[in-house]
């Protein structure tokens, strides 16, 4: 060997593939000296390519060439310690691509005198889509690697020159010399070996194919394995890229949470495993346990079941992967890190296999002698000290790897017979009695009936054996709660609701603690069992211990929705699933805190109350984007909140009243913000695939359901000086700026403070406010021999219709009353300002949080709100109390 700078000497030390070309290349010492200071990029190499001759004729020893120099580049910075894994990884990346574009654009411009351009029927030319799978389409080749490509044009067609032939054969023509240019051996070696495996139908299939050939077979023959190869799938060559990835998209990320991905992917490993095992190859740093190949199976399972709903996650290095499940919760940071240890780790040390002799190898070698230059490569004294530390990191991978993967159903359980048995209710009845249920006939009884129910029966196989895996749990998982019998029902009403979507099986199949939490709410609440019937996508909340623990951040999650309904506007129909599907999110993350015991009545009130702003002003500059005639560019409009939103007394299912205003000159004022106002009612209440938002009541607004939707600011303000009725003031105690332009929110304030603040006759609104509620009582009260706590004498209608005539008796002379404060603490300003006696308002007070935890309490179990009389005998007596003092009946 010539002589070498140090370093030079250091890697081919460690390199016969890096001694070997230095000895028989006599131009490369001096390239990489010139080189090896700092990393390549693409403009070097393109560079290297043009001082070489970029035509055909040396096209074959060009590229070879630029190989060796950029291999021996990163041996000589990689094994001194100066390349980390991330410049290796993407200079080797980068080299593909300028070969792969090189050995396109010479080998296209020869077809194309031959045969002229391919085109589409209606004369477009065509180009030849290069995808680079694999390795190379995460930007993650190691120094050896082949790379996987697939080939896909648009449209068939012909070609445009002097001889014709079809658009199929120009590609395959092109594809085949490509191929021939980077992976045929000649004198001065090869690029890449080429595998073209990945296409569609594999060696059996086409070289190349159209965009409706591949679309139909995804649709048609695509299987579960590919899903998980097509993830990290990237276009190398040719502009229209974005079509292909949307015939891509919908196959590999599904719009639901998938983890029926688990059980494919699982199966898959395990091919794997038998595969290395039956070639003895444990010491595989790639396919055997703990390798690589799992890291990136873990990685890329979550990616199939969340990445259709999760934009984020539709990316393809492996570490990022990883790093947005840790920023998610989904793997824990502990985890996370622990892997890319270990990733970092092993893709360092099959750098150094391949290195030794340029072979794509993942095995440790046989060889102490070899084995002794891997560890020095590594940085260890001795073999063992490197073997001590690689086997530390797979088995890491592999815990990790099996919490992921492991199938909690593999082991036979008790009650499998009972499950098997329950054609026979009698059988069943004795063991579901010794498990602790109270009425074991009625359990045995639905378990028979799903059992031989049709729908159980014509269940495909595999979603059979996933229920059936799964409901000895189930009833185990009942068996051991609070409440056995209710609990069972309402699983077994979610599972049957669910038992044709595989994927939310296999969640609750997966995840032992997702189910204990089912059974855990489902127990607890008759209303947060419904809901998950009809949501069991919410399912996947149950699986993140943070839904337990953290407040919410409502700026975040405003933000952060914000950016997600813009990203994909303009198709209104994801709009509209999106907010509905994070609308429900956010609903049963509150829900599970309140069972949870974590939240107060008021607290959780105040939470549903900011959550239903966010979504009706996230709604409103969306409706306004989509009307078509718009005089202005932001809407001068408003949505006023009435009622339980207006009050900051929402609950789960509470309707929203709303009123819409606007303040605006223009001539088409009227009519854009009715229409403005029509959408934003239609958004929020539509039943769309995800459900609904709310229930909307607009009868608020002026003149009611006789009047316009939406209405001027001076408009309203002269209704309510003029023409509103008693009643329509009290509503206005509880009314407030929503969502809109905070200007006219400011306006509409001012409006209210001035109309409450009217001096009124006490005497005569005293009669108006006392018809009123005898009006209501006489509808509503005395329905029943059970209490009603919203309408009953001493209620919580009594409650508010107390306040209610405070504030439009008194706010004249003492302005504070018109602060939208809640019922409580206006409550206690009115003692305060001597307009009630002090401990009357605190009990009255107490009694009213008193009634709604209990009419809260119905409400989570699916009842009306009625209680024994005898429950509330006490909470009523300071209302009735207050009643007389201040209405004298």
């Amino acid at each position: 060997m010539p002589d070498t700078p140090p370093d030079f000497s250091n890697a081919a030390g460690l390199s016969r593939f890096l001694s070997r070309m230095l000895e028989s290349r006599p131009w490369l010492a001096a390239e990489l000296a010139r080189s090896t200071g700092a990393p390549l990029d693409a403009d070097a190499m393109r560079a290297f390519i043009a001082a070489r001759g970029a035509d055909e004729a040396a096209l074959r020893a060009t590229l070879r060439q630029l190989r060796t120099w950029v291999l021996c580049h990163l041996a000589v910075r990689d094994l001194n310690g100066r390349a980390p894994l991330a410049e290796v990884t993407e200079t080797m990346t980068v080299l593909a691509e300028v070969a792969i574009r090189h050995a396109h654009d010479v080998l296209r411009e020869a077809l194309l005198q031959r045969y002229g351009a391919p085109l589409s029927p209606t004369g477009w030319e065509q180009e030849l889509l290069i995808i680079g799978m694999g390795k190379l389409g995460g930007r993650e080749l190691n120094v050896s690697s082949d790379i996987d490509l697939i080939f896909i044009y648009p449209e068939d067609g012909d070609t445009g020159g002097k001889k014709v032939i079809s658009n199929f054969e120009f590609f395959e023509k092109l594809g085949k010399q490509i191929i021939q240019a980077l992976a045929e051996v000649t004198e001065h070696g090869q690029v890449f070996r080429v595998d073209m495996r990945l296409r569609p139908n594999g060696d059996s299939g086409p070289l190349v194919g159209s965009f409706d050939m591949l679309e139909n077979y995804f649709i048609t023959q695509g299987r579960e394995w590919e899903r998980y190869a097509w993830i990290k799938a990237r276009v190398l060559t040719g502009e229209r890229w974005r079509e292909l990835e949307q015939i891509a998209r919908p196959f590999v990320f599904r719009k639901y949470l998938d983890f029926g991905a688990i059980n494919a992917m699982r199966d898959l490993h395990a091919q794997i495993r038998r595969e290395v095992s039956r070639r003895d190859r444990a010491d595989n740093v790639k396919l055997g346990p703990g390798g690589i190949r799992e890291i990136e199976f873990i990685a890329q399972v979550f990616q199939l079941i969340r990445g259709g709903r999760d934009n984020g996650l539709q990316i393809r290095p492996t570490l990022q992967v990883l790093a947005r499940l840790a920023e998610r919760g989904i793997l824990g940071a502990d985890t996370v890190q622990q892997l890319d240890a270990a990733y970092d780790f092993l893709r360092r040390l099959e750098h150094r296999l391949q290195f030794l002799d340029d072979a794509q190898t993942h095995d440790l070698p046989a060889g102490d002698d070899d084995r002794a230059l891997i560890a020095r490569a590594m940085g260890y004294a001795t073999p063992e000290a490197m073997l001590a530390e690689l086997g530390r990191h797979r088995a890491a991978v592999s815990t990790h790897f099996d919490a992921v993967f492991g199938d909690p159903s593999e082991e036979d359980h008790s009650l499998d017979a009972l499950w098997a048995a329950a054609d026979d209710p009698a059988q069943a009845t004795e063991t579901l009695g010794e498990l602790g249920y109270a009425d074991p006939a009625a359990a045995a009884a639905r378990l028979a009936a799903i059992h031989t129910g049709s729908r159980y029966r014509q269940l495909p196989q595999h979603i059979k054996s996933r229920l059936d895996a799964l409901m000895p749990r189930v009833i185990e998982t009942a068996a051991a709660s609070r409440h056995a019998d209710d609990t069972l029902a309402r699983c077994l009403d979610l599972i049957e609701s669910i038992a044709g979507r595989g994927a939310y099986l296999a969640l609750l199949q997966q995840y032992p603690q997702a189910l204990k939490r089912v059974a855990d709410l489902v127990g607890a609440s008759r209303w947060g069992s419904q809901y998950l019937v009809r949501h069991p996508i919410l399912l996947d909340e149950l699986l993140d211990d943070r839904n337990l623990e953290a407040a919410p951040d409502w700026p975040a999650f405003r933000a952060s929705l914000a950016a997600e309904l813009d990203a994909i506007e303009p198709d209104m129909e994801r709009q509209l699933d999106l907010m509905r599907e994070q609308h429900h999110a956010q609903v049963f993350r509150l829900l599970t805190q309140d069972i949870a015991g974590l939240l107060t009545v008021e607290k959780l009130a105040d939470h549903l109350s900011e959550l239903a702003d966010i979504m009706v002003a996230l709604t409103l500059p969306l409706c306004w984007r989509k009307i078509k005639i718009r005089h202005r560019e932001a809407p001068q409009f408003a949505a006023i909140a009435y009622g339980k939103l207006g009050g900051k007394e929402l609950g789960y299912a509470s309707d929203l009243d709303l009123v819409f205003l606007y303040q605006d000159d223009g001539p088409e004022a009227a009519e854009v913000y009715s229409r403005l106002a029509q959408r934003t009612n239609t958004w929020l209440s539509s039943q769309t695939a995800a459900g609904i938002l709310f229930e909307t009541d607009l009868r608020l607004r002026p003149n009611g359901d006789a009047g316009l939707i939406a209405c001027s600011l001076e408009a309203f303000r002269q209704y309510q000086l003029e023409s509103a009725w008693v009643w329509e003031h009290q509503a206005l105690t509880r009314a407030r700026f929503a969502a809109g332009d905070p200007a006219l929110g400011e306006a509409f304030e001012r409006i209210r403070d001035e109309v409450l603040r009217l001096p009124r006759e006490r005497d005569a609104l005293r009669a108006e406010v006392l018809a009123m509620r005898h009006k209501m009582r006489d509808a509503h009260a005395g329905k029943s021999p059970l209490f009603d706590l919203k309408h009953d004498t001493g209620g919580l209608v009594d409650v508010e219709f107390l306040i209610q005539y405070l504030v439009l008796g008194y706010a004249h002379d003492h302005p504070r009353l018109t602060a939208n404060l809640g019922n409580i603490s206006l409550l206690r300003l009115s003692a305060e300002l001597g307009l009630i006696p002090a401990e009357l308002a605190t009990a009255c007070g107490d009694s009213y949080r008193q009634l709604r935890r209990l009419q809260h309490r119905q409400r989570l179990n699916g009842l009306a709100s009625r209680v024994e009389a005898n429950e509330v005998a006490a909470t009523r007596e300071p209302v009735i109390a207050l009643w007389r003092q201040v209405f004298g009946e």
